[in-house]
């Protein structure tokens, strides 16, 4: 993973928290809390070479979802980063991966945006089933994939 920063949402119980901080001890965890978010966001420092945002989707199950853009206030950004490349290698490390152009209206997208910004578009969103379906073997493909 190099210079790349790992960003999640906490909460003891949130699959994206669990993910990054199994995958690397100098993860960022955003609060779920839109007040908050562009303070907490200033503080990261802008010198990685790709950032990558775990947020969670109740709607997913068995698989991942790459959101190749995110959209606030009618501006829209998308990711500067290989999605299909990046889908290419989760699905290799047997991590079934959709890509999505929709951006959505939640937390995600709203970090995303910002991340897109602050970091010239080296940044991308991958959606994650809950805790409820959260697979014991992702860490260690993604480690794979990441690096």
């Amino acid at each position: 993973m190099n210079d790349s920063l790992l960003i999640g949402f906490k909460g003891r119980n949130n699959a994206s928290a669990i993910l990054v901080r199994s995958l690397s001890p100098r993860c960022f965890l955003l609060t779920n809390s839109f007040a908050a978010l562009e303070k907490e966001l200033e503080r990261i420092k802008s010198g990685c070479s790709a950032v990558y945002l775990f947020g969670v989707d109740k709607n997913l199950k068995d698989s991942f979802r790459i959101e190749e853009a995110a959209e606030k206030d009618g501006i829209r950004m998308e990711t500067r980063l290989d999605t299909d490349g990046l889908r290419e290698k989760l699905e290799a490390a047997g991590i079934h991966t959709e890509l999505s152009g929709n951006p959505t209206k939640y937390l995600c997208n709203e970090a995303y945006w910002h991340l897109l910004r602050k970091f010239g578009g080296k940044a991308v969103l991958i959606h994650i089933p809950t805790i409820k379906h959260y697979d014991e073997s992702w860490p260690a493909k993604l480690m794979h994939v990441l690096q």
